[in-house]
Parts: structure tokens; C-alpha cells; sequence
């Protein structure tokens, strides 16, 4: 039985840890700042190792991942450079739902020389997003232009913004004030977040999607000089992105990101209602002829042994759980840097936890 120590027991922690402590075959380790989600989880999985742990003291990470066969960080995105350096010198298996591309390159960084596999950026977006997109190209004889497009909705949206906080706000106000990587004419470049406004439309439904930060994971550095068109865009409802400029750019808010987290957290509320709508499409030549190919699927919150799980846990938690499984039981590299587009879309979705994509 492998050891997996899971960092952070908020809402994905948490549900890595259903899944994880679920299957038997994995002794489940968990850490968290916090005293009272650290009880939280000790009280629901008896069976669960749980404990307090520092994200910012290496002596506190080395405790947890003595022994330790991989180790998943559902912390705050700014800890895992040092939770991935102790996973480094504990010769653990790394991953990681970061969407923070510094971050990422110094995971990266990381990765060289190292005995044991680094993973980061294996959630939804980045993560799966990027293995429906590689699935896509493959069948392709060349690829014009590549776009996702990913958003974590209220199903029932009733203030101004329409929306309700699904994740870490934290992170969503981090990737609506970065830079965006994209690919413009097969060159690698960077665009600003919340433009090149869109409308889209799925399964009758209206959207709007703009530049957000992170999603693409390493897929427009892979990508570079072999696609001539590539961008990531945030899903939402429309008028988001409107509001969301009058406070990031009008009122100065991008400069005071840890107020407006308080803001947010204080004013909006969570909703466990909500559905994540997925859409990625590749044009380019097959056979000859100028060919779009679709991947469009909405994931609603929804039962699960007995629990209710919303949409947001189910699809980050299974991108990062499905990848860490197929590494286990062999069907993945596990030295050095792992990217998802190495990750082999039909294989993932025949995974126990991959599954919950199909």
C-alpha cells in the first residue's frame, strides 16, 4: 500500500482524500494549516492520518512526507515551491492544481535531475483541459488553431456578477490580474488578462470568455512553432468580465489583490450548485480538407458514496487523483518533470478516477 500525503484540506483537499482513502490501496496522509479542518477530516476518515502541518517550514513538510510515496498540494498556490523542494530531498512523487505560472517554472526547475516525478498543474485547467486538447490535435494532420475554455458556474446565479465563489479566491483573482500565455501566429507570447472578449454558446446556453492566466499549464511552451494559433479563455456568464474590469482596472483593485480577496470572501457567497462547463476546439487539415473538431461536457455537483460533492471538487479532484493513479500502476514516467500532455486522454478516462470525465 502506497503513502499519499495530501497538503491542504479545504475543498479539493477533501475530496482528494474521498477518493484516495476510498480505493484501499492507498494509506492517506493529511495536512493543514488549520486545527479545525485537520479534526474535520480526522472525524469523517477514521482510517486518514491527520495532522497540522506549516506549508512555510520545511521541518514541518518533512514530517509528513517521511516515507511517503507521492505527496498532492492542495495548498495555497504560493507554498508550493518549498512543499516541492522537501518532495524533492523525500524522493516523493510531486503534483499540483497550481494555475500560477512562476510558480510552475520553479516546480519546473525542480523537476531536472530528480529521482522522483514532478507533476504540476494536473487539475481541471490546467490538467484535463490540456488532455482533451492534445486528444483533439492527434487526429488532426496539422493544427490551425487550438482553444480552451473552461468555467466554474453557479447553476443558479442571483447577484450582479453572476457567479459564486466554487474554489480558492485567492486564485481566481491571481488568474485574472496575470499575464496570459497563448500562441499568436506560432509565435509564444503574452496577453493581457480579461480581453479578447467572446461569445459563445453551448448546448443553448450563452457565454462569454476572456484571457485568464495559467490554464494552458506547459501546452503553449510544447506548442510553440507547431500550432499557429493557441489561447486559453475563462467561461462565464455574460456582463462578468465588464464588472470585473470596473474593479481590477478602474478602481485599482489589481494593486490591493489581498483586500479584494476579503472583499470577495466577505460578499459572495459559496454555492454547492454549481456546474463546470468544458469546451476545447481544433481546426486544421484532415485528410486534405479544413476540419473542426469539438469536445464540449457540462459536470454538475452531484452525489457520490453517499455525499454530495459539487462540480468544482468532482473534476479537480479526479484530474489530480486519476494522474497520480495511472503513475502508480505504471502507465506514467515517475522521474523528472511530467507534463499533461504526456498523459494519454483514453487511458485517463478508463482510470477508476478519471472515470468521472467520461
Amino acid at each position: 500500500m502506497k503513502t499519499v500525503a495530501i497538503l491542504g484540506a479545504g475543498k479539493i483537499g477533501k475530496m482528494v482524500c474521498h477518493l484516495l482513502q476510498g480505493c484501499d490501496d492507498y494509506s492517506v496522509r493529511v495536512g493543514d494549516a488549520f486545527a479545525g479542518s485537520v479534526s474535520a477530516i480526522g472525524k469523517a476518515y477514521p482510517k486518514v492520518q491527520a495532522s497540522v502541518v506549516d506549508f512555510d517550514n520545511a521541518a514541518s513538510l518533512d514530517a509528513i512526507l517521511k516515507g511517503a510515496y507521492a505527496v498532492v498540494s492542495c495548498a495555497p498556490y504560493h507554498c508550493n515551491p518549498l512543499i516541492a523542494e522537501r518532495a524533492k530531498a523525500a524522493s516523493a512523487h510531486y503534483f499540483d492544481l497550481t494555475e500560477d505560472v512562476n510558480v510552475t517554472h520553479k516546480v519546473v526547475q525542480l523537476a531536472g535531475g530528480s529521482k522522483s516525478a514532478f507533476v504540476p498543474q494536473c487539475g481541471l485547467a490546467p490538467g484535463f483541459i490540456t488532455m482533451v486538447a492534445t486528444h483533439l490535435m492527434r487526429q488532426l494532420d496539422t493544427v490551425r488553431d487550438l482553444r480552451l475554455r473552461v468555467g466554474a458556474l453557479p447553476r443558479f446565479p442571483s447577484n450582479q456578477l453572476q457567479y459564486n465563489l466554487t474554489w480558492s479566491t485567492e486564485g481566481l483573482i491571481n488568474e485574472y490580474c496575470n499575464p496570459c500565455e497563448a500562441i499568436d501566429n506560432g509565435k509564444q507570447v503574452l496577453v493581457p488578462p480579461l480581453e479578447q472578449l467572446e461569445r459563445l454558446t453551448i448546448e443553448g446556453v450563452e457565454y462569454e470568455a476572456f484571457n485568464t492566466s495559467g490554464g494552458l499549464g506547459t501546452l503553449a511552451k510544447s506548442l510553440s512553432g507547431k500550432v499557429n494559433n493557441l489561447n486559453y479563455k475563462t467561461i462565464r456568464y455574460p456582463g462578468h468580465c465588464e464588472l470585473l474590469k470596473f474593479l481590477l482596472h478602474d478602481l485599482l483593485m489589481r494593486h490591493h489583490k489581498d483586500e479584494l480577496v476579503k472583499i470577495f470572501d466577505r460578499s459572495i457567497p459559496a454555492t454547492q450548485n454549481d456546474q463546470i462547463v468544458i469546451f476545447v476546439c481544433a481546426i486544421g487539415e484532415q485528410n486534405g480538407k479544413l476540419t473542426e473538431l469539438t469536445y464540449a461536457k457540462t459536470v454538475r455537483d452531484q452525489q457520490i458514496d453517499g455525499k454530495h460533492w459539487t462540480g468544482i471538487q468532482i473534476t479537480t479532484a479526479a484530474g489530480i487523483t486519476g494522474v497520480l493513479d495511472m503513475m502508480a500502476t505504471g502507465k506514467l514516467p515517475t522521474a523528472g518533470l511530467v507534463k499533461m500532455e504526456d498523459v494519454n486522454y483514453e487511458a485517463f478516462l478508463q482510470n477508476r478516477f478519471g472515470k468521472y470525465f467520461a
